[in-house]
């Protein structure tokens, strides 16, 4: 079979955050870089873990936006570290306020992109991993053993199927 180009995915952040104005400063260096957002969730106190309460302080939530743009599923290890160079820039000494979790969602799967090794992780570029998180079936995302307790509780799926639905519809859109 001759290789072919991956179908462009929907690209997505979820964002751990404690500041909103540093919340609000990172989505407009977001938007400098990757264009317009077409989904912002509603926020969700981030209370499964105290993990980040050392560095972020307390109380922590999270967001989920989705781009317009579609992306190339390559892209993704470049932008991970693009999201880490925002999250290092809004730093309050030394310490993130603000977590990007980047991602895509594609008919099939949610991938996050990370800079940590796993054995379930496949080595994309410049030091980023693709984290395989949840798959879809039966009009459900599904975690995996792996999957991070926030995402494995289904607390995310109603935000991230919506992104699926706007990605379905955009590919349609495409076709034409």
């Amino acid at each position: 079979m001759k290789p072919a180009e991956p179908i462009p995915v929907k690209f997505f952040c979820g964002v751990l955050y404690s500041d909103q104005n540093l919340l609000q400063k990172s989505q407009a260096l977001l938007q400098q870089h990757y264009g317009e957002i077409d989904y912002q969730s509603e926020p969700f106190e981030f209370a499964i873990s105290e993990y980040y309460r050392p560095e972020m302080g307390w109380p922590i939530y999270r967001i989920f936006w989705s781009f317009a743009r579609l992306i190339n599923p390559k892209e993704i290890a470049r932008i991970k570290i693009e999201c880490n160079d925002t999250e290092n820039q809004l730093a309050v000494e030394n310490n993130r306020k603000v977590n990007i979790d980047c991602g895509y969602i594609d008919y099939d799967k949610v991938v996050l992109a990370s800079a940590k090794y796993n054995g379930q992780k496949v080595y994309l570029d410049f030091g980023i991993y693709a984290d395989l998180t949840l798959h879809y079936e039966k009009g459900y995302f599904h975690p995996y053993p792996w999957t991070f307790p926030d995402f494995k509780s289904g607390l995310y799926n109603k935000p991230l199927l919506r992104i699926r639905e706007n990605y379905k519809l955009q590919l349609k859109k495409s076709e034409r």
